[in-house]
């Protein structure tokens, strides 16, 4: 398995209990396109509002109050099954990997109603300068709070 390859197509399938956190993304009338399904963008919607509720309930990252930003650098989704309006997804969020600057996420996008997964997503965040977009360490009250919704080792 190279580095590269997305944690998503990782071992079997996680259930909603494999993620520590976990948040209800209700989908709208307008998410299903022509096709009949959810629109893909509503996954990354879903995962992109889960992962930053997350930072902003850490009210003592300081994220809104200037230092570093998370910065997305790579993401990815593996769709599963197909989802409908009016259906409520459940997103579950882990930490997979902490680097110097660098945080990665493992999310899984259950329909609430059932628990079946129907996609799941990868997530990197670079922590970067507020000011500068440089690239900084992950601050250490970040690095503990992923520590509390880390996944286990593989």
């Amino acid at each position: 398995m190279s580095a590269g390859e997305p944690v998503a197509e990782r071992g079997p399938d996680p259930t909603r209990e494999d993620y520590p956190h976990r948040r209800a993304f209700p989908t709208r009338w307008n998410d299903e396109d022509a096709f009949g399904h959810l629109n893909n963008t509503v996954y990354y919607s879903a995962m992109d509002t889960t992962i930053t509720g997350w930072l902003l309930d850490g009210a003592d990252l300081g994220l809104l109050a200037g230092g570093f930003r998370p910065v997305v650098v790579q993401s990815s989704c593996t769709y599963r099954r197909s989802a409908h309006y009016p259906e409520v997804l459940e997103v579950g969020l882990r930490s997979t990997r902490v680097g110097r600057s660098s945080m990665t996420y493992d999310l899984g996008l259950f329909r609430q109603r059932d628990g079946a997964l129907v996609a799941r997503g990868t997530w990197v965040h670079v922590a970067v300068d507020a000011a500068t977009g440089e690239p900084v360490p992950v601050p250490e009250p970040l690095r503990a709070r992923l520590a509390g919704i880390s996944a286990p080792p593989a």
